[in-house]
Parts: structure tokens; C-alpha cells; sequence
């Protein structure tokens, strides 16, 4: 919602770009625009009524006057009666030929009044009503107020509203008051912005002004955005035909599209080009550069680059070294990384939280804790408070080598520096505690969650939902459910895949597919991980007939089976004693090249009373 100083600001942005200079109250002018509150001496002296019945000497009149402009234009009954007794009383004491004054006075004021009370309107976020004042007003003849209206569609365009945005920007135009370059840079933005770059240039091309080069930088980032760099080039060459001359920031995005879409030596071609139309590219144009170097693979390019920046006038800011700084990670070239840091240091570049956090996430990955450990310490001394990102992947660490006590350390060192944990803390701490078995805990600290200011997501119910089903306590996950649908949370195929697995391997085989066929008519797909379930449970519940009845309604879904499929239906076959049919079928499917002839070997060297949970041993089930 607009404040009044953004309304301010945007008044004194058109003041300066007609080099108008701003005058002194500019920011707080509009807080006399209030129609709740009564209009003050001063305001009486400014008006043109006032101005025309003090030229007139008039004063016995000013009473009636001041009655007069003091009348509210609430209603159309109450604005003519504060008219017929204003005219009455002027006409009474004998002022004359002052009537026409006197119309064109009342109607410059109902005009204030009414974009007053739009202005309101939009300050407070009743655009609607806003919208509703704004037809009334032209349809009676008023001209409204370009700011209040550019504030409007702002507001609309916020709301992903555009067609309303747009008929506010109609009723502009038909009115006769002249939208300025701003006005259409905001409905261009909101296209923009809501995905409808098609509409953005239906306004470029009717604007009844020349566009700004916000009015191109809007357009071609959003089209650049979207992948569409040939169309970009295209509104670039309209814009330099129409000699609106592009910016640093009109090529960093172009070059930072050729990039991505093109590569670097094209992009690089863009800023020969830049130079050559006298604009000067600067850090954030050669970190874009930088950055598309290293995707391409060519790090030692990008530090020969780096390196080479002073020579063009640009000092690389901590952004360009930690680019450099992620990709030498990345490639595991940890030397290179410390001598980097050490450059940067003595440059005078100070290192950012950005930049210590990819050292520790580097480490961590490696394994390498302590290392890691002895970065975050150091973060301090260099002007950094470590965070949440500097935090978490030790914690993934420890949790990753089943150092829960470590865990446990480092999440209350990490509060006790005031740096209160994220949700992916949690989920990373959810998720080991699972893993160790350790579902009560993981379910009271989940239950504990929102105290904490930390809400839940899909991912965090999703592990404590797979974590209780595989320890037979599918009840329970299915109260979870219940929780995470009621906060408006919608499970996906993971969070059914686990519920029907735990089900199958307690035995609740029936229920299993209850809940397969529920989710399949919620929309959700399942996977082949989803479909074994169930055939696993059939298979131990000595129903291969049904197991292989869901393969063909697998198949016929369109779901390819896959080797544990497969197998699993072999263990079933031989669970139910007929060791040797489980055999030739895997014989004949591993000629088929559907089983690995590993996995014939393995078989056939079992007895042939083996059972499905020995076979169960030897293949990995999802």
C-alpha cells in the first residue's frame, strides 16, 4: 500500500525530471489533503475562490465564503445545497458578476476533494473503492490527479490485478489528463512482473510519450527472464532507433542473457559494443562476465580476468571473489581458495558471511569438521556473524557421521550467539534423529516447532512421517497427516509412498492399497518405489496372484517396472514354495535383460525353501 511518502516522492521524482526544482514541505504536503479535516487559514488564503473574492473586496462575504468551501462533497443533494446558500448569500450583499468565479471555484475544489479522497483511498488500500471514486470523477468531468492514479495501478499491479490496472490507465487517458513516462513504467512493470510481457509491449508501442530507459530496462529483463534474448535485441534496436540510449544496466542484462543463452564470447562482442557507445561498464556488468567464465568451466580464465579488472578501471567488489571463491570449491581446489582469501585480505576486500559460508560448506562436504570449525571461529574477527547457512552444514555434518551429542553442542552454541535455527536446521536435525531411530524425540521436537516461531513444511512432515512408518507406528504418521493437511500443507508422492510402506510391512496390506487408490484420486501419481510397496506386502502376505495383478495395473498405468519389481515377485513366487517356477522366471527374465545375471547368480545359489524375507536380505527394497 502507498504511503504518503511514497506519493511525495514520486511528485518530487517528476518535479526533477522537468528540473523543476522541489519546494521546501514537498514531503509533507500531502498530509493537508485530508477531507476528515478542517481546511486551515492558510489553505483558505491559497484558494482561487478566496484570491477572486478578496480582489472583489468582498470581505463582509469571506464568512459566507468560508461556509461555503467548508461543506463536504459527500452526495450530490448536500453539494448542491452548500452551493444554492453560497450564491445566495454572495448575491444578497450585493457582490455581482462574481457568480462565473464563484462556479469555477466550487468546481476546482470539488476536484481536490475528490482526488483527496483517492489519494485516501489508495494510502489505506481500499483500491476498489479508489477505482469506483475514479469513474464517478470523470464520468462528472473531473480531471484526476496522475499520482494518485499511478499509485493506484501500482497497487492493482501488486495484486496481480493488470486488466483493472489497465482500466484504470483507460480512464486516465480518456479523461484528458496526460499519464507521464512513470505512470506507464508501473503498468509496464506490473505486466512484467505477472508474466504478460505480450500486453508490457502493446503499452510500449501506444505510449502517448517517448519511453525512459526504465521503460526498455523493464521490458528486456523481463523478456531476457523468459529466455527470449533474440526478442530483447529486437526492442533494443527500437530503442536506440527511437534514440532513447541504453545504460550500464540495459547491456548487464543483455550480456547477462547472451551468457546463459549464448555463451561468453558472444557475450563478450555485447561489451565491446558497450564501450564503443561510450557507456562504461561496471562491477556488477564484469561479475556477471566472471560468473559466466566459471559455469563454462574456464577458472583459470576467470582468475586471468579477476586479475586484469584494475587494468579497465573496476576494483572487483567481495562479490566477484566470492564467484571465483565457490567455483575453485566446486572443483575441489581447496589451495587456491585459501591463497584467494588471503589476496582479497590484502586488497583491503573485506570477506562477507557469503564468503566464510561456501568455505564451510566446502569443508563440510569433505568431511573435513574441524577445518570448518575453524573457519566459523574466525568469522568474527573479520567484522562477520556467522548464520543459520554458517551453522547448517556442520550440523549435516555431525549428523551425517552419527555425532548426535555433537549435534546437540553446536545447535545450543549456535543459539547461545543468538543465532536461532531455520527450518532447515530442524529438518536436517529431524532427519538424523529418524535415521537413528530416535522418532519420539523427532516428533516432540516437531511438535514444539511453532512455538518456536519455525513453521513446518512439506520436507520436515514428509521425514517424520517416513520415520514413524518405518518403525510400525503408521497410526501416528496418519495423525501427521491429518495435521499437515489441516494447516494447509498438501502431501506429495513422498509422503504417500512412506505411509503406504509402513502399512505393507506391518501386515495392513488392505489398507495399503486404500491409500494407494486415495491419493490416486487426489491426482497424486504414484512411482514405481509406491507400486513395490504394496506387491512387497501381497508377496509376504502369500498373495503373488494379487502382487502380479497390480503389475499389470502398474503397467497399464503407464509406470515402469523396475528390477526390484521384478524380484520381488521371483521372492514371492518362491516364498509360496515353488522355488523352481521362481527360478525359471528369472532365468527367462534375465535373458530378457530385465534382471542382472548377478541377481540369477545370487539366486540360484539358494536353497529352494528360501523364503521371501532371506531373499529380502540379498535385494534392496525402496
Amino acid at each position: 500500500m502507498p504511503s504518503r511518502a511514497d506519493i511525495s516522492l514520486e511528485t518530487i521524482t517528476r518535479r526533477k525530471q522537468n528540473r523543476i526544482k522541489p519546494q521546501a514541505g514537498s514531503f509533507s504536503h500531502l498530509s493537508s489533503y485530508h477531507l476528515t479535516k478542517p481546511i486551515s487559514r492558510e489553505g483558505l488564503r491559497s484558494s482561487s475562490f478566496l484570491e477572486a473574492s478578496v480582489k472583489a473586496k468582498a470581505g463582509d462575504n469571506l464568512c459566507s465564503v468560508k461556509a461555503y468551501v467548508g461543506c463536504k462533497p459527500v452526495g450530490f443533494q448536500k453539494q448542491r445545497r452548500c452551493r444554492v446558500l453560497a450564491v445566495s448569500k454572495v448575491e444578497s450583499s450585493g457582490v455581482h458578476g462574481r457568480l462565473q468565479n464563484l462556479e469555477s471555484s466550487f468546481h476546482n475544489f470539488e476536484e481536490s476533494g475528490s482526488n483527496n479522497q483517492l489519494r485516501k483511498f489508495v494510502r489505506n488500500g481500499e483500491l476498489e473503492e479508489g477505482f469506483k471514486l475514479l469513474e464517478g470523477m470523470v464520468y462528472h468531468g473531473e480531471i484526476p490527479d496522475i499520482i494518485a492514479c499511478t499509485s493506484l495501478i501500482r497497487g492493482f499491479c501488486k495484486k496481480g490485478k493488470t486488466r483493472k490496472a489497465t482500466r484504470v490507465m483507460e480512464i486516465i487517458e480518456d479523461s484528458g489528463a496526460v499519464p507521464d513516462v512513470i505512470t506507464y513504467n508501473v503498468l509496464i512493470s506490473g505486466y512484467c512482473r505477472a508474466g504478460e510481457i505480450d500486453n508490457a509491449l502493446q503499452v510500449l508501442d501506444r505510449m502517448s510519450i517517448a519511453p525512459d530507459v526504465v521503460t526498455y530496462n523493464t521490458i528486456l529483463r523481463s523478456l531476457c527472464d523468459s529466455g527470449k534474448l533474440k526478442q530483447a535485441m529486437e526492442v533494443l534496436d527500437r530503442q536506440l532507433q527511437r534514440e532513447c540510449y541504453p545504460d550500464v544496466i540495459t547491456y548487464t542484462i543483455l550480456i547477462e542473457a547472451t551468457c546463459k543463452e549464448s555463451g561468453v564470447v558472444q557475450a563478450m562482442k555485447l561489451l565491446d559494443e558497450m564501450r564503443s557507445r561510450g557507456c562504461k561498464p561496471d562491477v556488477v556488468t564484469y561479475n556477471v562476465l566472471v560468473n559466466g567464465i566459471c559455469k563454462e568451466g574456464r577458472l583459470d580464465e576467470a582468475i586471468k580476468f579477476l586479475n586484469n579488472l584494475p587494468s579497465h578501471g573496476c576494483q572487483p567488489n567481495v562479490i566477484t571473489h566470492n564467484i571465483i571463491l565457490r567455483s575453485m570449491c566446486s572443483t575441489g581446489r581447496w589451495m587456491d581458495a585459501e591463497r584467494l582469501l588471503a589476496d582479497m585480505l590484502h586488497k583491503g576486500c573485506s570477506p562477507s558471511v557469503v564468503t566464510f559460508n561456501i568455505l564451510i560448506n566446502f569443508l563440510c562436504r569433505k568431511g573435513l569438521l574441524g577445518r570448518a570449525i575453524d573457519v566459523l571461529e574466525k568469522m568474527p574477527k573479520h567484522g562477520c556473524t556467522p548464520n543459520s547457512l554458517s551453522y547448517n552444514p556442520l550440523l549435516h555434518g555431525f549428523c551425517k557421521e552419527k555425532k548426535m551429542e555433537r549435534t546437540i553442542e553446536y545447535l545450543e552454541i549456535m543459539m547461545s550467539r543468538g543465532c536461532y535455527p531455520d527450518i532447515v536446521t530442524y529438518n536436517t536435525l529431524l532427519t538424523a534423529l529418524c535415521k537413528d531411530g530416535k522418532v519420539d524425540v523427532a516428533v516432540e521436537i516437531l511438535n514444539q516447532l511453532s512455538t518456536k516461531g519455525c513453521l513446518p513444511v512439506l520436507i520436515t512432515y514428509n521425514t517424520v512421517i517416513d520415520g514413524l512408518s518405518k518403525v510400525g507406528k503408521t497410526d501416528q504418521a496418519i495423525k501427521l497427516l491429518d495435521e499437515m493437511r489441516a494447516k494447509g500443507l498438501k502431501p506429495d508422492i513422498i509422503t504417500y509412498s512412506s505411509l503406504v510402506g509402513g502399512l505393507s510391512r506391518e501386515g495392513k496390506v488392505d489398507d495399503a492399497i486404500k491409500f494407494f487408490h486415495d491419493f490416486e484420486r487426489m491426482g497424486v501419481r504414484p512411482n514405481a518405489v509406491t507400486y513395490n510397496s504394496i506387491m512387497l506386502g501381497l508377496c509376504k502376505a502369500r498373495q503373488t496372484d494379487r502382487a502380479i495383478d497390480f503389475l499389470a495395473y502398474m503397467v497399464m498405468r503407464g509406470c515402469k517396472p523396475t528390477e526390484s519389481t521384478y524380484t520381488i515377485l521371483i521372492e514371492g513366487i518362491a516364498y509360496e514354495g515353488l522355488a523352481n517356477e521362481a527360478l525359471e522366471l528369472l532365468n527367462e527374465l534375465c535373458s530378457r535383460g530385465v534382471v542382472k545375471k548377478s541377481s540369477a547368480e545370487q539366486f540360484s545359489s539358494l536353497p529352494c525353501s528360501v523364503s521371501l524375507q532371506a531373499a529380502a536380505d540379498v535385494v534392496s527394497f525402496a
